[in-house]
């Protein structure tokens, strides 16, 4: 009886073989692109991306958009959308301002002090939680699509802080706060740290919990959710309100970071979460994608933001920048659907 022998792969089918792998795994993809992208503004900025200081800045900045991306992530795994976190965030931050000022300043025409931190953190925080809960109460309950929702929201939010703030820039915030957005635990950034607890937090939440699988079931097909038990309006309400949370936070990182609240101050945080959302692979379809794609899509926002702010390229190009990405990541999601 003839004896089978296999023969031995050459190196280059080896190679093959665990590219596909590689390239089969999305988050991989994602961590080649972030390399990629490091390593050419790098180059065409003569290596002022790529030192360290200019790296934490990324990071910093990363985690800010991270946080109001984890609340945008929940959203969208939904099938849903959150436009009003930009304008959220910008008001929670200049509601804190007012409260935390140590000057006087003009809200809705009357005068107010300087607040302890307590009091200025739980207002931000208890606004952008109710913010987020009336979004998801008009999605859930009274059925009015999110993207109409929240783009009036985004807009109530917007004038809402200019009015607080008559367009001016709010200073002399305490000094305890700027522990929140400066201090450093073992050499690592405060921020970025408070990045990686919400990031695994919500990791654990979507994954190992009855509550994450739920919201996958939810945006892959209500219908059947709901007949198989799933309260869908519960849920619904409930990413909505997660994302005001989390907007709300970010805006609390920003001004503790400046000890001070301008109305520019967390401009364009809607696109990003978006783009570092889609990006990262989550469909805008719902019931698909991985948060930590999402995670790393934040952190390619930042690095992309950074490079081209070095560059000297002004928002306008950037904003193209962006919505080319998000357009792209949509359309490869839709063939991919195909």
């Amino acid at each position: 009886m003839a004896e089978i022998v296999e023969k031995p792969k050459s190196f280059s089918a080896t190679a093959k073989d665990i590219a596909k792998r590689i390239f089969r795994h999305e988050n991989a993809v994602l961590i080649i692109i972030l390399v990629g992208l490091i390593a050419m503004f790098g180059g065409i900025t003569h290596g002022a991306t790529s030192t360290r200081g200019n790296a934490v800045n990324v990071l910093v900045q990363s985690s800010m958009r991270g946080i109001a991306s984890i609340g945008q992530a929940f959203v969208i795994l939904t099938a849903g959308i959150d436009v009003s976190v930009g304008g959220l965030a910008i008001l929670c931050a200049c509601l804190g301002g007012s409260l935390m000022s140590a000057e006087s300043t003009y809200a809705f025409g009357g005068q107010i002090y300087g607040l302890p931190v307590a009091v200025g953190i739980m207002a931000m925080l208890g606004l952008g939680l109710g913010v987020g809960a009336f979004n998801g109460f008009s999605v859930a309950r009274l059925g009015v699509p999110a993207l109409i929702v929240t783009l009036a929201m985004w807009q109530i939010t917007t004038g809402g802080a200019y009015q607080l703030t008559g367009g001016f820039p709010i200073g002399h915030l305490p000094t305890s706060l700027s522990i929140i957005g400066t201090a450093r635990i073992a050499g690592i950034p405060a921020p970025i740290i408070l990045f990686i607890m919400f990031g695994v937090g919500a990791y654990f939440v979507l994954n190992y919990t009855a509550y994450g699988r739920s919201i996958y079931a939810v945006g892959g097909n209500p219908v059947s959710a709901w007949l198989s038990g799933i309260n869908v309006k519960r849920i619904l309400f409930s990413v909505y309100a997660v994302s005001g949370f989390l907007a709300g936070f970010a805006g609390l990182i920003a001004i503790a970071r400046v000890r001070g609240a301008t109305m520019t101050i967390m401009g364009g945080l809607e696109l990003d979460s978006i783009a570092a959302v889609v990006i990262g692979g989550i469909s805008l379809m719902g019931g698909r994608g991985s948060l930590i794609g999402a995670l790393i899509g934040a952190i390619i926002i930042g690095v992309i933001n950074n490079g081209l702010n070095i560059m000297g390229v002004g928002s306008g190009i950037q904003s193209l920048v962006k919505g080319v990405i998000i357009f792209t990541a949509v359309a490869v999601d839709m063939q991919r659907r195909r």
